[in-house]
């Protein structure tokens, strides 16, 4: 009996530190609008090299998080974050960045919605045609924001809408 309260309190005394540890790991990420969209670029951006950010990213996104991608047609896929995580943890990283061309908020009481312009990129430094626009609603909780959902519409000839976002007062 004392083993299994031995354990027990281990157990407790290890998840506290841990998430003690992502709280000053990442808290700065998730204080402002500004800074939890910033790292919401960061963290699906980077070389072949540099490792997923899984652990940075479920932190900034609310518990039941909902990703939605839209096609070119309008369908939309609608799925998890962890569900999101599955494909890029089989297949080996590839350059990739994520950089934003614009942003619009709209905030009321603890609730925001951000339409974010990115474009993909090869590079960091080399700008791309490949755009598509994010809409990315958020609450803020206990001292923090959280995402608590994304939906994302890639640009096609047939659908202009980053250019349209982009030439929007």
């Amino acid at each position: 009996m004392k083993e299994l309260i031995f354990m027990l309190t281990g157990l407790l005394f290890t998840t506290t530190v841990l998430s003690q540890t992502f709280d000053e790991k990442y808290s700065k990420d998730v204080q402002s609008i500004d800074a939890i969209i910033n790292a919401y670029y960061e963290v699906i951006s980077g070389s072949s090299d540099d490792p997923w950010q899984f652990e940075r990213d479920k932190y900034l996104h609310a518990e039941n998080a909902v990703i939605t991608r839209l096609d070119d047609a309008g369908n939309a896929a609608v799925h998890s974050l962890e569900a999101e995580y599955i494909p890029m943890g089989l297949n080996p990283r590839e350059d990739f960045y994520e950089h934003e061309l614009k942003r619009i908020v709209s905030k009321y009481g603890n609730i925001a919605q951000v339409w974010s312009a990115f474009e993909i990129r090869k590079t960091p430094e080399t700008p791309s045609a490949t755009r598509g626009l994010n809409s990315i609603q958020l609450h803020y909780e206990n001292g923090r924001w959280y995402i608590d959902s994304w939906t994302a519409q890639m640009e096609s000839e047939q659908n202009t809408l980053v250019q349209e976002f982009l030439n929007a007062q």
